[in-house]
């Protein structure tokens, strides 16, 4: 059994989260929320049993990626708000007495180190759960009472952001600016203008802003607005800091796009008071919510491997010249 689980008991228990503007707030987020309740859907057959978090891009799962970054940037705990059927999540960050007795038995150090590192100290991993799919609001919701009263970090491990060897991850850039700005931020990136319905979008403040600067105040927010009419072509993905008075926003349960309840919209709301900032990150941000910038991810972290490297460009530019040999793609051997 993990350590500090938390089973949720979904009460519609609404706490004050007072905002301590008038106190010295220059921290950093020491909390992250990671949710982790999604279906999957996009990957069923593979997903039907398998959480889709635990997904393995090259040799590690999603999830272990977001967790990875998050420690790197300096948080302390991780909150994972959950579903039915994602008790494997918990298992691969636990012991597993049998799995280590037999790799020592073999003298198999490498991979031994590497699983005995999963495990944090005791205390830095909590589970809660999310009883009903309601939307990405309502799982941060529920994660409320964990928090606190503190600003907090979240990760979506969908959204898998490589910053390179031996660079800052994301989140760590997010807090090391946090440090001064004090102000609730979303990583941005710019996205073609047919794919602004896939995303939350900024309205920057500044019509002549471009991410060309690393912050970008915001005048609005709108949730996978229509290409027609989208304000800017900066989307949101899934890597923000918070204040807590986001929960209090949330509990009012509003629903919006696909009839649920959006942490865009109420980030909209809590813009009525303070101020929002898109960050520009140094990285590359790889969908794995969708098949192909899955595959995209294994193939770009394969190739950081110098072992894997070269044995798959050869692959890949024999691969690549078969296709462009035959005009049906196939292989004509």
């Amino acid at each position: 059994m993990p350590c500090c689980a938390h089973r949720n008991t979904g009460l519609n228990q609404d706490v004050a989260h007072p905002f301590l503007c008038d106190q010295d707030f220059r921290m950093r987020p020491r909390t992250a929320v990671i949710p982790v309740a999604g279906l999957g859907t996009r990957f069923l057959p593979a997903t039907k049993a398998m959480p889709k978090e635990m997904l393995t891009v090259v040799d590690k799962p999603l999830v272990q990626y977001a967790v990875e970054e998050a420690f790197a940037a300096g948080i302390e705990r991780i909150i994972f708000v959950t579903g039915r059927g994602k008790e494997m999540l918990a298992d691969h960050f636990d012991y597993t007495p049998e799995l280590e007795e037999t790799l020592r038995g073999r003298n198999r150090i490498d991979p031994l180190q590497q699983i005995r590192a999963l495990v944090p100290t005791a205390g830095c991993l909590i589970y809660t759960r999310q009883n009903e799919p309601l939307g990405l609001g309502h799982a941060i919701w529920c994660a409320r009472h964990l928090v606190g009263d503190a600003p907090f970090a979240i990760l979506l491990p969908d959204d898998l952001v490589w910053a390179g060897n031996g660079q800052p991850s994301v989140m760590k850039q997010m807090c090391d600016q946090f440090v001064s700005l004090q102000q609730p931020m979303v990583a941005i990136m710019e996205v073609e203008q047919q794919e602004t319905s896939k995303y939350g979008i900024l309205d920057p403040l500044d019509p002549a802003a471009t991410l060309s600067t690393d912050l970008v105040q915001a005048k609005g927010l709108v949730e996978k607005p229509a290409p027609h009419v989208a304000p800017s072509r900066m989307a949101i993905i899934g890597r923000y800091i918070l204040h807590p008075e986001i929960f209090n926003l949330l509990g009012r349960k509003q629903t919006g796009a696909g009839g649920e309840i959006q942490l865009t919209d109420a980030m909209a709301l809590m813009m009525q008071k303070h101020p929002i900032y898109g960050f520009r990150f140094q990285g590359t941000r790889y969908d794995c919510g969708d098949k192909v910038g899955f595959q995209m991810a294994n193939l770009a972290l394969a190739l950081e491997q110098s072992d894997m490297r070269a044995r798959l460009l050869p692959f890949l530019s024999g691969q690549l010249s078969q296709w462009h040999s035959s005009p049906s793609g196939l292989s004509t051997s």
